[in-house]
C-alpha cells in the first residue's frame, strides 16, 4: 500500500475513533434482593463503585436499602462526577416511610457534592408520600439536575407531593435558565400517584414552563376534567410531545374536548393513551376532529372503554383514515353495538394501515338512551356540556343544596360528584368555617364517607371502578378541606382532632354510655388511610393513631378486616 494510502487509512482510522460512540459504564445489581442495613452490608456495591473509573449509570433496583447503607453508598458517590442514571425503582421496600429520607437526602447530598450532571433519574415503585418529595427537591433543583432528561416517579403515592416535584422542577427550571443552559425535560412518567386535580394543575404548569416533553405519563392519578383541562394546555405547548398517557383518568367529555383543541395545535405525536377515561362521544368526535388535520406520524390511539357511542366511533374512524403510520387503534368496550361494530370494522378497511384495530369483542352495546346523550349539550351557543347541564337541573330540583348550613344535612353520593371541583372546594371551605369543634369535624367527616358506596370500599388505596373513583375523590376533597382546617386550629394538640374520628370508630372508649359503634366501620377506615398519607396529617400523630389501630378490638370484623391490614402498612411506612 502506498505511503499517501496509509495515512489516508489512518486519518479515518482516527476519525471513527473520535466520533464513535463510548459504551455506558453500568454497576448494576438489579434484582439481586440485597437487604442493605449496614455499611457492611452494602460492602460490594461501593467496592464497585470506588473501583470504578467513570461510573456512568448505578442501577440499584429490586434491594432494599436502609439509612446507613444509604449514607455507605453516598460517601462512595461523593467523588464521581461521571454519574449520569440513577436507577433507584424498587429500592425502600420494607423501610419505613421515616426512614427513606434521610437515604435519599444522603444520595442527593452525594450526587451535589460531586458535581454530577444527572440524564435520569427513576425512584419508581417506592413508597414515597409527601415527605419522600420533599426529600428530592434540593437534588432536583440543584445544577446537578439541570441536564435531567428522564424524571420517572411512578407508583410512588405522592398525592400532595406531585405539587412539591412540579414547584421544584419550575425552580430548576428557572435557575438553569439563569446559567444559560434551560432544563430540557423529555421524559416525565408518574402514574399510580393519586395526583388528581391539584397535582396535575401544578404539573401541567410546570410542563408548559419548560416546554421540551416529548413524553407524559400520568395514568391511574383520580385526575378529573379540570385537572385534564390543566394539562391540555400543557400539551398545546409542547411541540415536541410523542407519547401522552392518560389511562383510567376521568376526561369526561369536557376534559375530552379541551384535549382535542390542543391536540390540533401540535405535529408530533405518536402514542396517545385515553382509555378508560370516559372520554364520552362528544368527546371522541372533538378528538376525531382535530385528528384529521395534525399529527400525522399517529402510531398508536387507545380510546378503551370511554362511554363512546358510534357516532363518536365514525368520527375517530373518519380523523384516522389518512394515518399512514398509525399501528394500533384500541376501541374495544365502547357502546358501539353489534351492528356499529361492524360498521366501524368496515369503516377501518379504508385506512392505510387496515390491520390497526383491535378487537372490539368487550363492545357494551347501545344504550337505551343514546340518542338523549347524543343530542344534549352538543350544540349549546354557550358551550355549556351535558355534565352542566345535568347539574342545573339538579339544582332545580333541589337535589343540590348550596347551603353551607345544611348542605351536609342533605348531600348525597351524586349532588356531591355532579359538583365541580371548585364548586365543592368553596363549599366546603364555607363548611369548615361554622365547625365550632373537633367533634364537629369528625362528624362531618364521617357524614361525608358514609356516602362511599360498596365498590369504593374493596381497597384502601387503589379503586379500579372509574364511577367509584370519582365519588372517592369527591368525598376525599371534602375531608381534606375539613380536617386540613382543623388540624390548622389546633396545630399544638392534633390528636384533639383525631381522637372523636376514633371514638366514633369505636377504637376509643366513648364517654356516652349509649354510643355503639357502627358495624360496618369500612368507610370510615378508608377515609382515615387516605387522610393520614397527607401533608396535613402530623407524622407522630399518624404513629399514636397506628398504635390504637393496631390494638385488638370487636370492631375488626370480616367486613373490615382486610382494611385492617391495609391501613397498618400505610401507617408504617
Amino acid at each position: 500500500m502506498a505511503a499517501d494510502e496509509e495515512q489516508n487509512v489512518g486519518e479515518v482510522t482516527a476519525l471513527f475513533e473520535q466520533t464513535s460512540v463510548r459504551k455506558e459504564n453500568i454497576i448494576s445489581f438489579k434484582g439481586q434482593g440485597k437487604k442493605l442495613d449496614t455499611a457492611d452490608d452494602a460492602a460490594e456495591i461501593i467496592q464497585a463503585i470506588e473501583e470504578s473509573k467513570d461510573v456512568q449509570v448505578l442501577e440499584l433496583v429490586g434491594n432494599t436499602v436502609g439509612v446507613d447503607a444509604a449514607k455507605a453508598v453516598a460517601n462512595a458517590l461523593r467523588n464521581k462526577p461521571e454519574l449520569q442514571r440513577c436507577l433507584w425503582a424498587d429500592m425502600f421496600t420494607g423501610r419505613l416511610r421515616s426512614e427513606i429520607p434521610i437515604s435519599l437526602r444522603s444520595l442527593g447530598d452525594a450526587i451535589i457534592t460531586s458535581k454530577a450532571r444527572l440524564v435520569e433519574l427513576d425512584l419508581s415503585d417506592n413508597a414515597f408520600g409527601p415527605d419522600c418529595a420533599k426529600a428530592c427537591v434540593e437534588l432536583l433543583k440543584s445544577p446537578s439536575a439541570f441536564t435531567l432528561q428522564i424524571l420517572k416517579f411512578n407508583n410512588n403515592g405522592l398525592g400532595g407531593g406531585g405539587i412539591i416535584l412540579a414547584q421544584t422542577l419550575i425552580e430548576c427550571y428557572e435557575k438553569s435558565s439563569a446559567e444559560g443552559k434551560p432544563l430540557k425535560l423529555k421524559v416525565f412518567v408518574a402514574g399510580r400517584n393519586r395526583l388528581e386535580n391539584p397535582g396535575a394543575k401544578a404539573l401541567a404548569k410546570a410542563f408548559k414552563t419548560i416546554g421540551t416533553l416529548e413524553e407524559i405519563q400520568l395514568p391511574q392519578n383520580g385526575i378529573q376534567h379540570a385537572g385534564i383541562t390543566a394539562l391540555a394546555d400543557a400539551v398545546k405547548h409542547s411541540p415536541s410531545l410523542r407519547h401522552l398517557n392518560l389511562n383510567d383518568n376521568t376526561f369526561t367529555d369536557k376534559g375530552a374536548i379541551s384535549m382535542a383543541e390542543s391536540m390540533k395545535h401540535i405535529d408530533s405525536l405518536e402514542i396517545v393513551n385515553f382509555g378508560d377515561c370516559l372520554v364520552r362521544t362528544n368527546g371522541a368526535k372533538a378528538i376525531g376532529k382535530s385528528l384529521e388535520d395534525s399529527n400525522p406520524n399517529l402510531k398508536e390511539l387507545l380510546l378503551s372503554f370511554g362511554e363512546i357511542q358510534l357516532e363518536g366511533g365514525i368520527a375517530i374512524c373518519t380523523g384516522l383514515e389518512n394515518k399512514e403510520f398509525l399501528q394500533k387503534l384500541d376501541l374495544n368496550g365502547n357502546k358501539f353495538g353489534e351492528e356499529g361494530v361492524d360498521e366501524v370494522k368496515d369503516r377501518v378497511n379504508d385506512f392505510c394501515c387496515k390491520n390497526a384495530l383491535t378487537s372490539l369483542d368487550d363492545d357494551e352495546g347501545i344504550d337505551s338512551d343514546s340518542d338523549e346523550e347524543n343530542s344534549c349539550g352538543e350544540d349549546d351557543n354557550d358551550g355549556r356540556s351535558t355534565e352542566d347541564e345535568q347539574i342545573d337541573s339538579q339544582l332545580s330540583n333541589g337535589q343540590v343544596d348550596l347551603n353551607p348550613k345544611c348542605f351536609l344535612e342533605q348531600v348525597t353520593a351524586p349532588s356531591l360528584v355532579c359538583l365541580s371541583t371548585k364548586e365543592r372546594s368553596n363549599l366546603l371551605e364555607e363548611v369548615a368555617e361554622l365547625v365550632t369543634n373537633a367533634e364537629a369535624t369528625a362528624d362531618a367527616c364521617l357524614k361525608l364517607s358514609g356516602l362511599l358506596n360498596e365498590k369504593c370500599l374493596h381497597h384502601i388505596t387503589t379503586c379500579t371502578d372509574s364511577d367509584a373513583q370519582e365519588l372517592r375523590s369527591a368525598v376525599f376533597q371534602g375531608v381534606d378541606i375539613l380536617l386540613s382546617d382543623a388540624f390548622q386550629k389546633y396545630p399544638n394538640t392534633p390528636m384533639l382532632v383525631i381522637n372523636p374520628f376514633l371514638v366514633r370508630m369505636g377504637l376509643l372508649k366513648s364517654e356516652d354510655k349509649k354510643f355503639h359503634a357502627p358495624f360496618d366501620i369500612r368507610p370510615m377506615v378508608v377515609t382515615l388511610g387516605h387522610a393520614c398519607q397527607q401533608a396535613y396529617f402530623p407524622t407522630f400523630t399518624r404513629r399514636l393513631v397506628r398504635g390504637v389501630v393496631a390494638k385488638e378490638s370487636k370492631v375488626w370484623n370480616n367486613k373490615s378486616i382486610h382494611l385492617r391490614s391495609q391501613l397498618l402498612q400505610i401507617l408504617y411506612l
